[in-house]
């Protein structure tokens, strides 16, 4: 069973920034493609940014590109989401997911394990 749990949430005013981790308990982790979602109240789960086993291959979605960054220490079984000129639109919970194959990857049913989860709060 792989765990992935998120850390990092919490309370921002716009314009700042937030470093999300999510840590892996699978040893097969380096093997794996990852991804970052956002669920804001009210609204589905969206797909936010993720990366290829290897690091080479990342995609972003339209509404984070050229703010925030994904990248990944295999060596820490680690994924992070680094994001910065944070916008009250980016608030929502958001969770790591991994894909057991595959590359990258922008849809919910793509990806077979999840986190519960951790809060981003961007005030105005």
């Amino acid at each position: 069973q792989v765990q992935l749990v998120e850390s990092g949430g919490g309370l921002v005013q716009t314009g700042g920034s937030l470093r999300l981790s999510c840590a892996a308990s699978d040893r097969a982790f380096r093997t794996r493609t990852l991804g970052w979602f956002r669920q804001a109240p009210g609204k589905e789960r969206e797909f936010v940014a993720a990366i290829s086993w290897g690091g080479g291959m990342t995609d972003y979605a339209d509404s984070v590109k050229g703010r925030f960054t994904i990248f990944r220490d295999n060596a820490k079984n680690t994924v992070y989401l680094q994001m910065n000129n944070l916008k009250p639109e980016d608030t929502a919970v958001y969770y790591c997911a991994a894909r057991t194959r595959g590359s990258v990857a922008t849809h919910v049913y793509e990806y077979d394990y999840w986190g519960q989860g951790t809060q981003v709060t961007v005030s105005s």
